[in-house]
Formats: C-alpha cells, structure tokens, sequence
C-alpha cells in the first residue's frame, strides 16, 4: 500500500471533516463542497486521517508540504546522533608517558560525546592482582571526571577488568561545538587572508614624504 496520503479525486467518501488552510476547524462537509473550496482557496484537499469517521481532511499546498517534509527528514538525518562506545586498553603496570598518552585519547573521545570502555588487560601473574586494575581505573576515572563519569563501575571479565566512561555532554552538543569552532576557525582565517602583507606596503607607499 502507499503511503503517501489521498488527495484530492482521490478521496472517495460522501463528507469529510474539513480543516481550513490556518488549522481553522471547518466542520463535517460534503467531498463536493470541500474539493470546490479547495479549487477557490487554489490549494488541495489532502486526507491527513484516513480512519476517523469521517476522514479529516485539510486543505492545504501538498507540493509545498512535501517539499518541507522531505527538508525537515534530511536535516533531522544530517543532526542525528549516533552513540558510539570507543575502547582504550591499558595494562595494570602502565608507564607514565603511556598513560598520559591513553588519558589524552579518552579526554578527545569524551569531548566528541562518545562513551569510553576502558579495558584493563592482565597476564600471568598480574591477575593475582586486580586491585592494581581497580586502582588505575579509578585514577583514569578521576584524572577526567570534569568530561565524564562512570556509567559502567569496574568489574572483572576473565584476564580483563572493564569499566564504561560516559560523556557529560550530549553527542548532539558535541556536534554543534565542533560545527561552531569549525566556523570560528574558518572566520579567523578569511580575516587573515583580507588583511594580506601587500594591502600594508601599498600603505606604507602612499605616505612616502614629500620633497622640501
């Protein structure tokens, strides 16, 4: 079946309940006296409830309706925010410069909106020792809390110990920031390019002195 809605000849019952072009409630009328208003106002009855009884129907300009659906699809498609778990892997006994290096990773993913899953990976005898994972885990918890928190506490998962960070901000907020800092950057840059070296010669030119 369509789904696009009947208009128009296309509606086939004896009355409809009839919704003017503002919204403006018209009442139960004949098809023939909605389809003739529909000619005077030069816009089309369109069937926007099949089932009540009888159908409601508004008169309205359906290309021009379509036209603005199909824009508003697009740009809910376009800010559509699709969660994403990124994963960082750490060992219990991670170096300094190392785990800086990790940390830095997790900050850009939180900062994007996106979850982290941080997965501790033990071997051999480090799983002996899992309060060394709990205690890191919680230090990389802390180290970036003002971005995230913890939406998933540690816990053991065979030789791993798994923690999930969530962002603080929304992956939609996150979009729009990078979008503005995307168009500050790109405005700083045009305004360098206006204000060239050669435009600052041609005035130093111009106010060369005049002979005595």
């Amino acid at each position: 079946m369509s789904a696009e809605p009947r208009i128009n000849d296309r509606i086939r019952v004896p009355e409809v309940r009839l919704v003017g072009p503002s919204g403006e409630q018209v009442g139960i009328v004949p098809l023939a006296k909605a389809l003739e208003l529909a000619q005077e106002y030069d816009l089309d009855l369109v069937e926007v409830a099949a089932t009540a009884r009888p159908p409601v129907c508004k008169l309205m300009d359906y290309g021009k309706f379509k036209y603005e659906s199909a824009m508003k699809a697009r740009e809910a498609r376009k800010n559509q925010a699709h969660t994403v778990i990124k994963e960082m892997k750490l060992r219990p006994k991670i170096d300094p410069h190392d785990y800086d290096t990790k940390k830095g990773h997790v900050v850009r993913f939180l900062k994007q909106g996106d979850k982290v899953k941080i997965t501790i990976m033990f071997r051999g005898r480090e799983q002996s020792r899992p309060e060394l994972g709990f205690r890191l885990l919680q230090r990389l918890a802390s180290d970036v809390e003002d971005l995230g928190f913890i939406e998933s506490n540690p816990k053991q998962d065979g030789r791993n110990m798994i923690m999930v960070l969530g962002p603080h901000k929304k992956k939609t907020e996150a979009m729009a920031e990078a979008r503005e800092a995307q168009a500050a950057r790109k405005a700083g840059r045009q305004g360098s390019t206006d204000a060239s070296p050669e435009d600052g010669a041609a005035e130093a030119s111009d106010e060369t002195p005049s002979e005595a």
